[in-house]
């Protein structure tokens, strides 16, 4: 057995990094120009080829086709940075960026991610970032620049790299690069791009270009002698190919940080600080040249950044002290609050950033079960943040909802409620609302979405609930709900009593709505003998058919024709709200879907037709509950048989749901204090 240092150096792929740090010649990197021409593919291009490498696939959303990005769910660090419910916000991005690509235009603007506190703005950028440095490790993604030997060729010399990582096609002069691609061939194997020719030599490169230049008396094959191309690869670590500038008090912001600055070092060796080899070009426009830019709070920052922004846009050029214009390629990025963006709006010597921004809204996420993944991503069964405590069933969800309706507006239509409203939205069916009514609903507000509780606030309530453990081992609904309620006094961006007022109505709708859950839960599992759902059913069945053909129906005991039992069909019926006036026309639908299935082959399921399912599971358990007699669970006083019962019951909920034990045996008292308030009011 090797050291313990030998056997970690057996973990690294010397391979990888051979790739990854390879070098060649000039003559070699025009070769794989022609070879491979996406390697000179500007940092839109690279961007836009990054996003769609990881995969693409639509689906239909009320009437609408959506395309989701599967780079958006993070492959990198299996999830943790995955965006949800933003696919139509992801969509917009991604066409920004492809226009960009393209050169339609796009790519002289900024991308200004807009939206509500905690709305994934910050996390679209980090993955950006996280994306490209894996792409240029990859093949696909290959990127290269290059270093200069001033001293004689072939000899051993200290390498100076180019500042900026430009592309090594820049070392052919501007006259006469666009004849030189053409005439060598080179890009005409590239399906997407053509090999762009704009660009020019940094002031520190193009200043050793020239000193060779003069020294081989014009000589240009020859300073390509003391040029050496390698590959390289994005970090943020190492400020390469990403840069990101956040701002900082007025007295400590200086825009250097941006375009570079003296190196007083530098001039002591050189004599001049107009000498580009005494300069620094490692300002984050410089960095993050060939890659992405990210703008942290981007209007946060002091008048004096916003003109080098402008250029950097619009021309591709930065300005740094004492030197000429410099070519930059990179994405610029920026996101922002809504306090902010409105000063921009209002501020018309901010007109010209206006002019060169294109506002991508990135709002709340208006669905529930959308909302409840990313609760689930921190809080769910293989999050390792909840080991040993168990989030019984539905504590996600109703979190979710509550974040959800705090979003949205009241609905115009006075006979829906902002819960239905969220049911719809969720792709939940309502009667007398279709799809189109829904895309109506969308159109009412424009604010929806960009108002409301962030998933912060909400998370950090589940972070209280865990830590206080109130429940014991577990957490549940009503643990969470208390601690969303009781945070509400304390929320700093809830600004009047009016909105404390409205988030906790609806925290009170919330709980009524768990109520009708649990109830649910609770009824299919008592009612969840298949054998007798199946007999329920056929007997249903059985009475429709001879009711809408008008026959009469066998009884199966007696053997003697009866009469359709009209009692039984109504007992069943009326568990989905099927009214007197609608039976006839619910029997005739439920007969022609049973008729279209015959016609296909298939044999008729009532797990196919979920209305019909609910209905028999609700008739079965309103025949079954008094058996069990669920609410003798509110007193002490419980017989064996019952007992033997529940705990059939409690088992189901633990193996069909989720529960544990201790949650399972409280849902099961909670529900039986609700039958036993129903059968109190009864006897009033």
């Amino acid at each position: 057995m090797g050291s313990l240092v030998s056997r970690i150096a057996d973990l690294q792929d010397k391979r990888l990094y051979a790739e990854l740090n390879w070098t060649g010649t000039f003559d070699e990197y025009l070769e794989l120009v022609r070879q491979t021409p996406e390697v000179t593919r500007t940092a839109w291009q690279r961007l836009y080829d990054m996003i769609v490498s990881h995969g693409v696939s639509e689906y239909t959303d009320t009437k609408k086709k959506v395309t989701h990005y599967t780079f958006f769910d993070d492959p990198f660090t299996a999830g943790r940075d995955a965006i949800f419910g933003l696919d139509v916000t992801l969509m917009k991005l991604v066409n920004v960026v492809k226009s960009a690509a393209y050169g339609y235009g796009t790519e002289k603007r900024v991308i200004l991610l807009h939206g509500p506190v905690g709305s994934s703005k910050s996390t679209i950028a980090r993955l950006i970032k996280k994306g490209l440095e894996e792409y240029t490790r990859t093949n696909a993604g290959a990127i290269y620049t290059f270093d200069w030997n001033m001293g004689e060729p072939g000899e051993a010399a200290e390498w100076v790299p180019c500042p900026m990582n430009e592309d090594p096609l820049h070392l052919i002069p501007l006259e006469w690069r666009g004849r030189a691609i053409k005439e060598l061939g080179l890009g005409e194997r590239c399906r997407n791009y053509p090999v762009p020719v704009k660009g020019e030599l940094n002031p520190a490169c193009r200043f050793r270009y020239n000193q060779l230049l003069k020294r081989y008396n014009g000589d240009w094959s020859k300073v390509m002698e003391h040029v050496r191309v390698r590959r390289f690869v994005f970090s943020e670590q190492d400020r390469v190919g990403i840069g990101t500038f956040q701002p900082k008090d007025e007295k400590n912001q200086d825009s250097t940080e941006l375009t570079g600055d003296i190196n007083y070092r530098g001039i002591a060796e050189y004599g001049s600080d107009s000498d580009p080899r005494a300069f620094n070009f490692d300002g984050e426009f410089c960095v993050a040249n060939r890659g992405v830019i990210e703008f942290v709070e981007m209007l946060k920052l002091d008048v004096a950044f916003l003109y080098d922004l402008l250029g950097a846009t619009q021309e591709h050029k930065v300005k740094p002290k004492k030197f000429p214009q410099t070519d930059i390629d990179e994405v610029i990025l920026g996101h922002t609050n809504e306090a902010e963006y409105q000063r921009l709006l209002s501020n018309e010597f901010m007109e010209a950033l206006r002019d060169r921004t294109v506002k991508i809204d990135v709002p709340y996420i208006t669905k529930v079960t959308e909302e409840t993944k990313i609760y689930a991503k921190d809080f769910g069964p293989t999050s390792e943040r909840v080991r040993g405590i168990h989030v019984a069933p539905h504590t996600l969800e109703v979190a979710a909802m509550w974040a959800v309706m705090t979003r949205l507006t009241p609905p115009k239509k006075h006979d829906l409620s902002v819960l239905q409203k969220m049911k719809l939205y969720d792709g939940k069916s309502l009667p007398g609302y279709t799809p189109d009514n829904v895309k109506e609903l969308r159109k009412e507000s424009e604010a929806e979405g960009h108002e409301g509780i962030s998933p912060r606030y909400v998370q950090d309530k589940i972070s209280n609930a865990l830590a206080s453990e109130k429940g014991g081992r577990y957490v549940n609904p009503f643990i969470v709900m208390n601690e969303l309620e009781s945070g509400l006094k304390h929320h700093g961006l809830i600004t009047n009593d009016e909105q404390k007022g409205r988030f906790q109505s609806l925290l009170n709708e919330v709980k009524r709505e768990y109520e009708d859950i649990v109830k649910n839960e609770v009824q299919r599992a008592i009612s969840a003998d298949e054998d007798a759902i199946a007999r329920l059913c056929a007997n249903y069945i059985d009475n429709v058919k001879a009711y809408t053909q008008k026959e009469r129906v066998k009884n199966r005991f007696t053997g003697q024709d009866e009469e359709p039992d009209e009692r039984l069909m109504r007992s069943i019926e009326e568990k989905i709200d099927i009214t007197e006036s609608r039976k006839d026309d619910f029997r005739r639908e439920i007969m022609n879907y049973i008729g279209a299935l015959a016609i296909e082959g298939k044999q008729f399921d009532y797990r196919t037709n979920p209305r019909l399912h609910k209905a028999l599971e609700a008739k079965l358990f309103d025949d079954q509950k008094d058996t069990i007699k669920l609410s003798t669970l509110v007193s002490n006083v419980v017989d064996r048989e019952t007992q033997e019962k529940i705990d059939i019951v409690k088992q189901r909920l633990i193996q069909n749901y989720g529960y544990n034990d201790e949650s399972a045996t409280d849902v099961l008292n909670y529900v039986a204090s609700i039958f036993a308030r129903g059968e109190t009011k009864e006897k009033r």
